[in-house]
């Protein structure tokens, strides 16, 4: 699970971009947001799979889309941003639920991960003999090794930020995550 969290992907270019342009806690929420998605996923893998099937059928690409706005809607307020004129107060709460609203919409609209939690997970685990305490450290496992791995890139991606972030450097980095941003979103809705 650590190796598979670690392969740079588009979660690992948003944790990036997120903790390059707003700071390590930025990276941290987009993060957590992504283990809650792949959580969900777990769940549904263990408890619900034919259901979720059966549910999502088109609306798999709703969700896809849905990321791939917010996505460009995002970096086209980062682009807009000054680095400069940034304070503690504007990244706040609301930034925070961004980023994790960011993490956990790529994660829900990743076909990789929908693919390994409903189509590999099973064939490794006969998933009709999981108590909850397997399900439960299954949960664990996965949270802690895509935390860890998305924060080691979130938190070299906040040094590196801290480094450029003054003057016209900052501004650079702040249109490089923007780029990052809204390519990742045109890509979730061209591949939807």
């Amino acid at each position: 699970m650590l190796l598979l969290a670690m392969v740079p992907s588009v979660s690992v270019l948003t944790v990036s971009a997120r903790a390059a342009a707003h700071g390590f806690s930025h990276g941290l929420m987009t993060a957590l947001g992504i283990v809650a998605a792949d959580t969900l996923f777990i769940l549904v893998a263990v408890y619900g799979l034919a259901l979720l099937a059966e549910w999502m059928g088109e609306r798999f690409v709703f969700i896809e889309y849905l990321g791939g706005v917010y996505l460009i809607w995002l970096g086209c307020m980062l682009w807009r941003n000054r680095p400069g004129a940034r304070t503690g107060r504007e990244e706040g709460d609301a930034s925070l639920f961004a980023s994790f609203t960011i993490g956990l919409l790529i994660t829900l609209g990743d076909q990789k991960a929908i693919l390994f939690y409903l189509g590999f997970f099973p064939a490794f685990f006969d998933l009709t003999r999981f108590s909850l305490l397997d399900t439960a450290a299954i949960v664990a496992i996965a949270a802690l090794s895509i935390l860890l791995a998305k924060l080691v890139y979130a938190w070299l991606a906040d040094r590196a930020g801290r480094m450029l972030r003054e003057g016209r450097t900052g501004e650079w980095l702040n249109r490089v995550a923007a780029v990052v941003m809204v390519g990742t979103g045109v890509f979730l809705i061209v591949r939807g």
